[in-house]
């Protein structure tokens, strides 16, 4: 543990509260512009930094950790995705890892709701309509979605995010239903009136809905693939707030194409910003720029998180949010 203040390297611009409350605390340093760091930024910050503060953005793997000096000990992630960092790297070389659980389930979960709502309803075909002046006033015809009580919701991971969702969709009339790598106690499918279903591909076959809210992990890779897309009814829409990586995009943009998928509400894509082009074009397909979790609140917490972190690690005692290699 260094004597005196930590130095702290910030990867991307945060909040200014949060960047307020760093500079107070330690001696660190902010991004400007913000623009994310080139991996030789990312190695030099590396070698100078007791923590460094990385975002998703941040591709630390091997590598890259292999180029870190003695001085690094503790990366506070912002955020709580950490597929993006090589922990077990980490910690093998003697540094912590650290995120940021909990904040963002209940923004996510809200624009979980939002996305099926909007393919449902499609929203952003009306918005479109009225923009560019061509409403020509109400027909009992134009633009007419579907009703998303009484539908058969299925949930793709139960955790945290998921069971949020699963509250908010009971309220809406869905029926709500699950797979996850572990069953739910009885006492919170009671709650949720969830039924779980042990077999991913029997519960995708007879879903409305499917959410994504699992985890990118190695067993969560394409775990919507072209075999198991094929399963969906053709009048389903698939919504992922969670990672890109766990639907075969072009699979799905292929079968949205066709038309046997009725629609798709999607926040996050498996090339990061290399998104599908065909994906683009399909009027069925509401796209957004990975803002799940895009609250002020959420980001404060976010920052907030982070300095507890850090400043339990500078006090000599474990950060209450380190990440543990094969936790997630």
């Amino acid at each position: 543990m260094p004597a005196g203040r930590l130095s702290v390297v910030v990867t991307r611009r945060l909040p200014e509260p949060v960047e307020t409350r760093m500079k107070e605390l330690f001696d660190v340093e902010l991004r400007d512009p913000d623009t994310p760091m080139t991996r030789e930024e990312l190695a030099n910050a590396m070698r100078r930094a007791d923590v460094l503060v990385p975002t998703i953005t941040d591709q630390i793997d091997a590598g890259l950790l292999g180029q870190a000096g003695e001085k690094l000990k503790l990366i506070a992630n912002y955020g709580a995705g950490i597929d993006h960092i090589d922990v077990a790297t980490a910690r093998q070389r003697g540094i912590l890892v650290s995120n940021t659980p909990g904040v963002v389930t209940e923004d996510t979960a809200d624009m979980t709701m939002a996305l099926m709502l909007s393919v449902t309803r499609r929203i952003p075909e009306g918005l479109s309509v009225m923009q560019s002046g061509e409403w020509q006033g109400w027909s009992p015809m134009a633009l007419l979605g579907g009703r998303i009580g009484g539908k058969r919701l299925g949930i793709l991971g139960m955790g945290g995010i998921g069971q949020a969702v699963a509250r908010r969709a009971r309220a809406f009339g869905m029926q709500i239903h699950y797979h996850n790598r572990r069953r739910l106690r009885p006492e919170i499918e009671a709650e949720l009136e969830a039924t779980y279903w042990e077999s991913l591909d029997q519960m995708v076959s007879r879903m409305d809905i499917v959410s994504i809210n699992c985890p990118h992990t190695p067993s969560t890779y394409h775990l919507m693939n072209a075999r198991r897309l094929k399963l969906l009814k053709p009048s389903a829409v698939i919504v992922n707030t969670s990672r890109g990586e766990v639907i075969d995009e072009n699979a799905l943009t292929r079968m949205l194409r066709a038309g046997e998928i009725a629609g798709a509400g999607l926040d996050v894509y498996e090339r990061g910003t290399e998104i599908n082009p065909r994906l683009r074009e399909l009027p069925n397909v509401v796209l957004l720029p990975h803002m799940g979790s895009a609250t002020r609140e959420g980001r404060v917490e976010m920052g907030e998180k982070v300095i507890i972190n850090i400043k339990t690690f500078a006090d000599g005692h474990r950060p209450p949010d380190q990440v543990v290699p094969g936790m997630l």
